[in-house]
């Protein structure tokens, strides 16, 4: 590994991963209980390998419920970060020679890499124009 340099900034958590038997009934269930519901500017995300992503009353608090038969269950947490930072963890990854895979997602980025257990980890920023505008600068 190279020598550690100052990382780039994160914001938060963005969402967390939750492998579920079936993504309806989760829904309800997280819905009755606790409040969640449908973040409709990811609908089209819900595919039968996708996630159904889920948010609190507040919107702040996201969980992505995958199927536990499609998706082999990892623990996973998704943190957020700008634009800016974003860009500037694609640099840091590359001097730390992680191995990444980076996804446009149209409504965000996301980057995912493992730890050295083997957990997938994701930093994503949903501002999508001025990493779409950046990436190759």
């Amino acid at each position: 590994m190279k020598v550690q340099q100052k990382a780039p900034a994160l914001t938060g958590i963005d969402h967390l991963h939750l492998y579920v038997e079936n993504k309806q009934a989760a829904l309800e269930w997280y819905k009755n209980i606790l409040g969640f519901s449908p973040v409709d500017a990811l609908a089209d995300w819900d595919t039968e390998s996708g996630p159904l992503t889920i948010e609190d009353a507040s919107g702040i608090i996201h969980l992505a419920l995958f199927t536990r038969d499609t998706q082999p269950p990892v623990t996973s947490i998704a943190f957020k970060t700008s634009g800016e930072q974003f860009l500037l963890w694609l640099t840091h990854f590359a001097r730390q020679e992680i191995k990444l895979r980076v996804a446009d997602h149209r409504v965000s980025w996301s980057m995912y890499f493992k730890d050295p257990d083997g957990n997938m980890h994701e930093i994503t920023t949903s501002e999508h124009k001025f990493v779409t505008d950046n990436i190759n600068n």
